[in-house]
């Protein structure tokens, strides 16, 4: 097992480099940034500015530089917002991890439940039901179902705030402050678990079916073992083993959609300050915001591995 770790922090390596370089040139390569988008400086104001943030260097220069600085921490420097992209992230991420990761908790648990349920129950009144309802919220739009659910719990049935974290004014502090925040984030984390419990659900619920036809299944009946702990204990956990593997993708993937959440929701996350920074060519926060992307999904990837490996015991003997 210790080879199989070392082995695949070894690939993160060239990984990361290799996302560096996509991501860099990608940005650097767009025509325009902040200095030449912004119409009111001058020709000189404009060279000093590019001379200052060194973007009168050529690409390959601009590069090594600023995939130096990432290795000591240093992402850039937010030309909009005036300060340094790193700490720029930290105060807005911290925000939206908390409805990214309380969406997975409760996307896995809904997919779960609901795909085992599915499985046991094939072409019931239950499974047809949630074949309908998971492609119609795989099929709207996110900023569709965040209205929609604006629409009828904060405006209609007045049950949850519309937006924001806490409510404007208050200096609830303690455990007021984090029921605020719940009250809050409610709505969002919805939407997210929507948009995300749909494939995931149909996932576990194909894995169960193939699991349940397989021979270990049918010895585990025939030895006289109640219906749940022959699904639960054997089923299930053989049926979460391919599902593992997309834990890698999940989290990264809550992040980049919770962006337009975000913004329906006036989550003060890092969605809304990465959108304004598209519109000035905001690059080094671009690049900043993508680069912790490609970090949080190799780490997510290895973390799926390591889980995989150490639910089969196949790959930890190979």
């Amino acid at each position: 097992m210790k080879a199989y770790i070392i082995k695949r922090f070894l690939y993160m390596i060239p990984t990361l480099l290799g996302a560096s370089i996509l991501i860099f040139f990608l940005y650097a390569l767009t025509p325009g940034d902040f200095v030449d988008s912004n119409s009111s400086l001058t020709a000189e104001r404009k060279a000093e500015l590019k001379l200052l943030y060194g973007l009168d260097q050529s690409i390959i220069q601009r590069y090594f530089t600023w995939i130096g600085n990432v290795f000591t921490g240093d992402f850039g420097f937010s030309l909009q917002y005036q300060q340094p992209v790193s700490s720029l992230l930290s105060d807005y991420i911290w925000n939206s991890f908390i409805i990214a990761f309380a969406s997975l908790i409760l996307t896995w648990v809904v997919a779960i439940v609901i795909g085992v349920i599915s499985a046991t129950r094939q072409y019931s009144f239950f499974d047809s039901a949630v074949t309908l309802g998971v492609f119609a919220a795989m099929s709207l739009p996110s900023f569709f179902i965040g209205l929609l659910l604006i629409k009828i719990f904060a405006v209609d049935l007045n049950l949850f705030p519309a937006g924001g974290m806490s409510t404007t004014g208050s200096n609830a502090t303690g455990f007021s402050y984090i029921l605020q925040v719940l009250d809050h984030m409610f709505l969002p984390v919805v939407v997210l678990t929507m948009l995300s419990v749909g494939s995931l659900t149909r996932y576990f619920r194909t894995n169960m079916l193939e699991v349940v036809k397989q021979d270990f299944i049918r010895t585990a009946r025939a030895k006289g073992l109640k219906e749940k702990v022959v699904i639960y204990r054997h089923a299930l956990r053989n049926a979460l083993l391919p599902a593992i593997t997309l834990f890698g993708f999940e989290l990264p993937a809550l992040f980049s959609g919770a962006i337009v959440i975000e913004r329906v929701f006036n989550w003060p996350g890092v969605g809304s300050i990465y959108m304004q920074a598209f519109t000035v060519r905001d690059y080094p926060l671009l690049m900043g915001f993508t680069m912790f992307i490609a970090v949080l999904t190799v780490v997510s990837n290895l973390l799926a591995d390591l889980l995989y490996g150490a639910a089969d015991p196949r790959v930890r003997v190979k």
